[in-house]
C-alpha cells in the first residue's frame, strides 16, 4: 500500500505537500519479509492455520502475528537479518521516491528486521514499526501501541491511494478507487504529473 495523507498538524502552512507514507512489506520490497522469516524460520502449519483463522474472522491481526512469530525459535536475530539481507528485495524506484518525497514508512513488521534492510539500501527514513523480542523459546511481539491504531493502516484516510496485490482486490471489493502500480516508480511517475 502507498498512500499520500494530508498533514495532521494544524501549525504546519496549509499549502504544504501532503505527506507520502509506504507500507513496508510488499509496497518498499518486493516479498513480505514478515512472510519470508516465518517460511525460513517459523513453523509452516502454523502459519497455515492461524490465517485460517483470522480470514475465518476467529482471531484479529495482533493475535495471528503474535502466534506466528511465537514459533521462530531457537535462532538469533543476527542470523535472521543476515538472512534476510542476502533474500529480501526492495521494489524498483525505492530510492528515488526516497530522495523526492522523504515518506514515512509504517509498517506492522519489526523495526529490527527493517533497519538492517534499510542500511543495506544506503537509505534513511522515518520508521513507525512494532519491535520484536528474539526469545529462545519463541519471538515476542513487542507493539508500538497497546490497542491497535484507529487511523494507522487505514488507506481510507488518505487523500490518494496507491495499490496493488492484496490491497487492490480489497479496494476493488470495497468500490474504492485507487491508482494501480507495479513498481515505485510507476508512484513517482504519477506524482510527478
Amino acid at each position: 500500500m502507498t498512500r499520500v495523507t494530508p498533514d495532521r498538524d494544524e501549525s504546519v502552512q496549509p499549502d504544504r505537500e501532503p505527506r507520502l507514507v509506504l507500507d513496508w512489506d510488499g509496497t518498499v520490497t518486493v516479498v513480505d519479509t514478515l512472510w519470508l522469516v516465518l517460511a525460513e524460520f517459523g513453523d509452516a502449519e502454523v502459519f497455515r492455520r492461524v490465517g485460517e483463522q483470522l480470514l475465518a474472522g476467529r482471531i484479529g491481526y495482533r493475535e495471528l502475528m503474535e502466534l506466528e512469530f511465537a514459533t521462530v525459535r531457537h535462532v538469533e536475530l543476527p542470523r535472521v537479518t543476515a538472512w534476510l539481507a542476502d533474500n529480501a528485495a526492495v521494489r524498483p524506484g525505492f530510492h528515488e521516491l526516497v530522495r523526492r518525497y522523504d515518506p514515512l514508512v509504517l509498517s506492522s513488521g519489526f523495526e529490527e528486521l527493517i533497519r538492517p534492510l534499510l542500511a543495506r539500501e544506503g537509505v534513511e527514513v522515518e520508521l513507525v514499526a512494532n519491535r520484536i523480542d528474539p526469545r529462545p523459546g519463541g519471538w515476542r511481539v513487542v507493539w508500538n501501541r497497546d490497542e491497535p491504531c484507529d487511523v494507522c493502516g487505514d488507506s481510507l484516510s488518505a487523500e490518494r491511494i496507491f495499490a496493488r496485490a492484496g490491497l487492490a482486490e480489497f479496494l476493488d471489493a470495497q468500490g474504492v478507487a485507487y491508482e494501480p502500480f507495479e513498481d515505485l516508480d510507476d508512484v513517482r511517475r504519477a506524482l510527478e504529473r
